[in-house]
């Protein structure tokens, strides 16, 4: 199984966010501001190995909290 991250909107969040393409774990590379953007999301696509291969789409949202106040 492959993963990908087709699109990240708001496109600053290709910056932000690294996807691992074997396991699909997702994890920040910084901060996260509330202030700056609320939420993200992540276009996802898995695709196996098989003959042909098949894949799987979805959609990840990261909403930001605001935590300072």
């Amino acid at each position: 199984m492959t993963f990908t991250a087709s699109s990240i909107f708001p496109p600053k969040g290709l910056e932000l966010f690294i996807l691992n393409p074997k396991t699909g774990e997702i994890r920040l590379t910084g901060s996260l501001d509330f202030e700056d953007v609320r939420s993200y999301e992540i276009q996802m696509e898995a695709t196996d190995k098989g003959m042909p291969p098949l894949s799987g789409h979805c959609k990840v949202v990261v909403e930001v909290l605001d935590v300072n106040d």
